[in-house]
This record gives structure tokens, sequence and C-alpha cells, in this order.
């Protein structure tokens, strides 16, 4: 016999159901596989195919990667219907948990079969990284929604402890946003793309296994959903003045499908557009996508607006204070979610990531306590979740051991990997070769590395050049090693000894000395501290929403926006000395740190608070209306991301990488000041919420 929702409060962890802290880790895994993913993606496509990367240009890599963050917020929203009309929360989490498994496990292959096996590169081995793409966006909307849908029920009894309950969850999610940068990126980086692909798949499976085992906890929360209509919420519904719109006439739905199809088409067309130089909206010789997405937004806006206008005056200014609220968001996440395309793409190729000596020593000590205190506090919360269930739930607590065993591991293998790097001076010979322009026939000579296919002669002048590497191998003076050219520039890396038969070319050097202790942070590394930042800021804002010193909503958006401006303009100064449509530079870290600082003060003054306004905003019958609308506006953000993103090189070359920057510091900050300005009349359009 399974308990009802409630008698969940019977087994309890923390004060809470021990049923809330089982989603606490499923949501952790799943957020550990989606970040660590997400920080992977750009710079797996812009590597060098030498490093295992597609060596896409940026403009390519970062609109798939908006492309893929807008779907993942549009999926929800079927993925949410399907579980509240057919198949029920637990279910509906479960399909999502195993699209993802295999969405994870696609976008390894590839890298995988052809580096780990030696299998050909082809065609048909990278289109599984699209498979994998198109999985996790079916799965996330599936997962998604379902997830905090069952939170929600689990309280209907106990309203009082719902706050607290979601700050336990939300705290789950940066948790595993923070260990999945941590870990994926770095595997990623130091040992290969698959494996950090692979690594996420492997946890969110994990994830998928907990959960299912655990099912029996939940009671009849998030079963299959009863068919019986709800004659009260209908009457509710009358009561507050929405009659006949509860319905969508044939009409309605027709251009409602017209406009997600038409939506989902050009998002779609965007990358495919850039990388084949094809467009589905081309006639002719001309490309009409841009009109195309013009009308489909036109279309939305009369289809939203006129409904709208409805409905009675109370809850008609309050849907438009959504829109409103949705409006602002959009200039928010649009410039928030360039961490994962242009700031990572600044962190890879133009921030000063080596560091030597007593530096290196700071930042592994750094490193190591940000990596074994969070851990150490989620594993403390797993150890009271086993002693409260371990009698009814040991399958599901294995795999739960199991995985954090796994992460252990891992957190302690990274640690010494850090601690163990080490730099060497070596050098290499340099050849003298003649270079013929094709265009004007004249002669210069170029000095370039020997490789293992250069051919020399009695006359070949040659000469050494050093430079440093880094690696965990010991070597001794004199040891030979082996460096190639990653991106055909003159980019030098070190390559391991047993993979340079890999290579179809390689240049064979040798040890002159060792030197201090160095390291390499990778670019991902930055992307930690964002969950870092809200895990140490969110207790303070929470205090502050609750005292008198709460501002309106208005102003909390207005505050968003202008931190986030900022925090580009702090990009946009250390930017300012690399020269004009430069394409590498060693800016000081401590630009992308006050970014990541200032951003995370902008996300805790504004996201937190959305979801809350939409639901005290929006009648009880519309509120999943209004937040399918939210989640849409929000996809819209994350898109406009990926396009603004995209423009990095364009905008660089023409104006410099500060002038990109300062786009995203002084839009962001005047709609801020916009959203500061415009409060008494949003105060009045709520009609008395707070």
């Amino acid at each position: 016999m399974t308990e009802s929702k409630h008698d969940i409060f019977k087994s309890q962890v923390l004060g809470h159901p021990s049923a809330l802290f089982v989603l606490f880790f499923t949501e952790m895994w799943e957020r550990f596989s989606y970040y660590g993913m997400r920080a992977l993606l750009v710079l797996f496509l812009v590597s060098s195919v030498g490093l295992g990367g597609w060596d896409w240009p940026r403009e390519h890599a970062i609109a798939l990667y908006g492309t893929y963050l807008a779907l993942v917020y549009w999926t929800p929203i079927i993925g949410g219907r399907i579980a509240d009309l057919y198949i029920g929360s637990r279910k509906a989490v479960l399909v999502g948990a195993v699209l993802m498994t295999l969405g994870h496990a696609a976008m390894a292959t590839e890298d995988i079969a052809v580096h780990g096996f030696g299998v050909e590169p082809s065609g048909f081995l990278k289109s599984f990284l699209f498979v994998g793409l198109a999985l996790l966006i079916l799965g996330n909307g599936f997962f998604k929604p379902n997830m905090t849908s069952m939170v929600s029920k689990m309280y209907e009894a106990h309203p009082e402890k719902k706050d607290g309950a979601y700050t336990i969850f939300y705290m789950g999610v940066n948790a595993g946003a923070f260990l999945g940068i941590l870990l994926v990126g770095f595997i990623g980086e130091k040992v290969s793309w698959g494996y950090g692909f692979g690594l996420a798949g492997i946890f969110m499976l994990f994830g998928l296994l907990q959960f299912y085992f655990f099912q029996k906890i939940f009671g009849d929360i998030g079963a299959k959903p009863s068919t019986i209509k709800n004659v009260e919420q209908i009457k509710t519904a009358e009561e507050e003045g929405i009659v006949d719109q509860l319905g969508f006439k044939p009409f309605d739905i027709a251009m409602m499908l017209f406009i997600f199809v038409g939506g989902l088409t050009w998002m779609i067309n965007d990358p495919i557009s850039k990388i084949t130089g094809k467009s589905l909206f081309q006639i002719g010789n001309v490309d009409y996508s841009n009109y195309a997405i013009l009308v489909v937004l036109a279309l939305f806006l009369y289809m939203l607006i006129s409904r709208t206008l409805r409905y009675s005056k109370v809850i008609r200014d309050r849907l438009f204070t959504i829109m409103i609220f949705a409006f602002f968001a959009i200039f928010f996440w649009a410039s928030f979610e360039q961490s994962g395309g242009s700031m990572t793409i600044f962190a890879k190729d133009y921030t000063q990531r080596v560091l030597t000596g007593n530096k290196a020593l700071m930042f592994n000590i750094i490193n190591f306590v940000v990596s074994v205190v969070p851990l150490a506090i989620i594993s403390w919360v797993l150890v009271k979740l086993f002693v409260e269930t371990r009698k009814k739930f040991l399958t599901s607590n294995f795999f739960l051991i199991t995985s954090f065993s796994i992460i252990w591991g891992l957190v302690v293998w990274m640690i010494q990997y850090n601690f163990k790097t080490v730099a060497y001076n070596i050098e290499y010979q340099m050849v003298e070769v003649v270079k013929t322009d094709p265009k004007t026939g004249e002669q210069s000579t170029k000095k370039v590395p020997v490789t293992n296919k250069t051919v020399l002669d009695a006359t070949a002048k040659l000469s050494t050049k050093n430079m440093t590497v880094s690696t965990i191998t010991s070597f001794k003076e004199a040891d030979p090693l082996y460096i190639f050219d990653s991106d055909k520039k003159g980019s030098l890396k070190y390559i391991d000894a047993s993979k340079k038969d890999k290579l179809n070319e390689y240049i064979p050097a040798k040890v002159v000395k060792k030197l201090d202790n160095e390291i390499e942070v990778p670019a991902t590394w930055f992307l930690i501290l964002n969950s870092l930042f809200i895990i140490m800021f969110a207790p303070l804002f929470s205090k502050i929403w609750e005292s008198k010193y709460n501002p309106p909503a208005t102003a909390k958006y207005g505050m968003g926006l202008i931190l986030t401006g900022l925090g580009f303009a702090a990009l946009a100064y250390g930017a300012s000395s690399i020269d004009m449509g430069a394409k590498t530079a060693s800016v000081s870290m401590i630009w992308l740190v006050i970014a990541f600082f200032l951003h995370t003060l902008g996300e805790l003054s504004l996201s937190p608070v959305s979801l809350a306004y939409v639901s005290k905003l929006a009648p009880a019958k519309m509120i999943a209306l209004m937040f399918g609308i939210w989640y849409l506006a929000l996809g819209v953000a994350n898109k406009a991301a990926g396009v603004l993103g995209s423009k990095i090189d364009k905008i660089t070359d023409e104006h410099g990488l500060t002038t990109f920057f300062l786009i995203f510091t002084i839009i962001p900050m005047i709609m801020g000041l916009i959203a500061i300005s415009i409060s008494p009349l949003v105060k009045k359009l709520m009609h008395g919420v707070k």
C-alpha cells in the first residue's frame, strides 16, 4: 500500500519529507549533466581538429548553442501538458531522464569512436551530436516542468513549508550545476570531449535509476492524472471573470500552430543557414528568414494582446504586468546567457589562464576548498537520507552512494592532477623555408618547425626555439617529448607520446629543464563561479526580500539589469588593451571573476522573484498558460543571446572586443533604468499584489 501525499511527511530529513530530497538528488544529477554538457558544447565546436574539436567558426557554434538553449525552454510547455493530461509527472520525469541519458551518450559517440577506438571520422558519426542535442531538448521538455510540479503537489497540505522546500530544491539545482561544470568541463578539456559528454550521461543515468527505485516514496504524487473534470476550478474561473475565454476556438488553435511551427522553423534555420549557406526561407536569391520571424512575432503579440483584452479589468491589468516583466526578462537573459557563448570564448582565447609558482599554488588551494566543501555538505545530506530510507529503498540508496563515490573519486583525481602538473622548458628545431607569393611571385623566407614529415637536405638552415609545456608526466633533462600545431596557425600544444601516432604530423622536441609548478585553468572553470556565488549570496538576498527593505518588483528587475550591464562593463574595460581584430590575447582573469560576480547578483535580484510574480498575478486557471508564455519569452531571450553572441567576430574585427561588450553594458543598463522608472505604473496594474 502506498502512502497518500498527506502522509508523506511521516518520513523526514531536516524537517522536510524524505521524498523532497529524492527530488533534490534527481534534479541535481540532471543539472549536473545539463550544465556540464553546456559548458563544453561551444568549446568543443570551436576547438581545432587536432584537439579533437570540429574547428567551427565562432558564429556557427554560438548560433547552434542559442538554438539549443531556446528549444530547451520551449519543450517544457508540451511535456508539462502531456503529463497533466495523460501520463502523470512521475512517468514524464522517467521518460525525460531516459531521453536525456541517450542524448548524452549520442553526443559522446563520435569523439570516443574516433579518438578512443581509431574509427575514421565521417558525416555519419558527426550526426550523432545533432541527434544527441535533439534528444536532450525533448527529454528536458518532459523532465523539467514535472520535477517542480511534484515539489508543489508535495506541499499542498503544508503551504507554510513551501518556501523552504523550494530553497532546498534550488540548492540542488545549483549544486548539480556547480559539480557538472567543474568535473565535466575539466575532463572534457583535459582528457577528452567524448569522456566529458559521456560523464554527463553517466550521472543522468544515476539520477534516472535512483528516482525509478524511489518511486513508492511519493505515494500518489505525480501519478497518472484523473479524467474527472475539476468543476470547482471552472467555477472559480467564472467568478474571476474568465468565461468564454477558457477554451480556444479553431482559429486560435490554427494561429497558435502557425506561430509555433514558424518560430521553431526559424530557430532551427538560423544555425543551418550559417553552417550550410542555405536558408529554409530562401526563395530564389533572397533569404526571407528575417521577414518570417517578424511576421511570427507580430502574430504572437496580436494574439496575446487581443485575448488579454477580453478579460475583466483587474485580470487584464495583471496579465499585462506579466508581459511587462517578460519583456524586461528577455533583455536580461539575452545578456546573461552570454556566459556559455561569447564569455566562454573570451575565457578560452583572450584570458591569461596559465598560472605558475605561488599563483598556481593559490589557485589549487582555492579550487580544493570550493570543490570539497560544497560536496561535503551535499554528502552529509545524502547520509541523512540514507539513514532515514535505507530499509525500504536499499536499491535506490545503492545508486546514490555509488554515484557520490564516483564524484568523490573524480574530485580527488582532479585535485591531484592540478597539484602534480609541472612546467618544462623545451626546445625544438626550426628550419628556414622559401615561400613564393602566388599573386606577385615575390619570394620570402620563413622559419617553420621541423616535424616528423619534414625532409631535410644538407643546405637546410636549422635553428632552435624554446617554449613551455605543462604536464603531469615526469621528465628528465634531454628526455624526448612531442608537440603539434593544434590549429595550423602556430598554436603549439603538448601531446602525450602514446597519442602522437594518431596525428598525421607532430613536432619532436626535448626537455631543457624543469620549471616551477604551472597549471592552465580550464576555460569552463569560470562558469562554476555563478553557482558558487549563488550558494554564497542567496541567503542574504532572501533575508532582504523578507525585510522592510524589500524593493518593488520593477526595482528588482532594474537592479538585475543594471548589475548585469556593470559586469559587461568590467569585461569591456578588461578587453580595452586587446588589438582590434585580434583572435587571441592574455587579459587578466580578474575581469571574468568580477563579471560573473555582478551577473550573479543580477540573477539573484531578478530570477527567483520572476516565477513568483507570475504565480501571484495570473488567475488560478491561467497559471499553466502564463508559465508557458513566460518560458516562450525565455526561449526567445536565449535565442537572442545566441544571435547576438554569434556577432562577436564581426564586431570585434570592425570595432574591437570592447565595443562588443559595451553593447551588453549599455542596453541592459538603459532597460534597467526604464524598469525602475515605471514602478508607479506597474504597481497600479498589479492591483494590490505584492
